[in-house]
């Protein structure tokens, strides 16, 4: 019983400290948590262009694939062309190709500055093209954002994983 007793003394003993006193890390000093945050924005800085960059080369490459595949389904897309014509599958297929052959450069790193100027320039004509047929639909925003990554591509001069001559 004496040791039970002496055990609740000291409970009640001990003063609770509430959040305000919560002992703070010395000036410099990061909790666990702060580290783990700051290595994670540590990752994100260094690998977030390169991450961009490959995922912006795999959505280009999806639509080159598909306008490479079935151009008849794009003609659309492109105004004052009559979609049967087979002038307009030619475009199709350039544009496809184009996609592709871009796509193949940023996934592989390849002049990605150079890279993400081009899918730049080919996006703004996507939004063009979209806004003047189509008029401001979702499509059309969720190329402006796509655009808005190539565009961030091109003003970043340090990336990983990038073939140097």
């Amino acid at each position: 019983m004496t040791s039970q007793r002496s055990a609740s003394v000291n409970r009640r003993a001990t003063p609770r400290r509430t959040l305000s006193q919560a002992k703070v890390p010395a000036r410099g000093q990061a909790t666990g948590l702060q580290r783990i945050v700051d290595q994670a924005a540590g990752l994100a800085t260094e690998w977030g262009p390169t991450a961009g960059r490959i995922l912006l080369g795999l959505v280009l490459a999806w639509f080159g694939y598909h306008e490479l595949v079935q151009p008849a389904l794009w003609t659309g897309y492109i105004p004052a062309v009559h979609t049967a014509s087979a002038f307009a599958i030619i475009l199709v297929l350039a544009h496809g190709w184009l996609l592709l052959v871009l796509s193949v450069a940023l996934i592989a790193g390849i002049a990605p500055r150079l890279g993400g100027a081009i899918a730049a320039l080919l996006l703004l004509q996507i939004v063009v093209s979209l806004t003047i047929t189509a008029g401001l639909s979702d499509l059309t925003l969720r190329d402006v954002g796509v655009l808005g990554l190539a565009i961030c591509l091109v003003g970043d001069r340090k990336q990983r994983l990038v073939l140097t001559g």
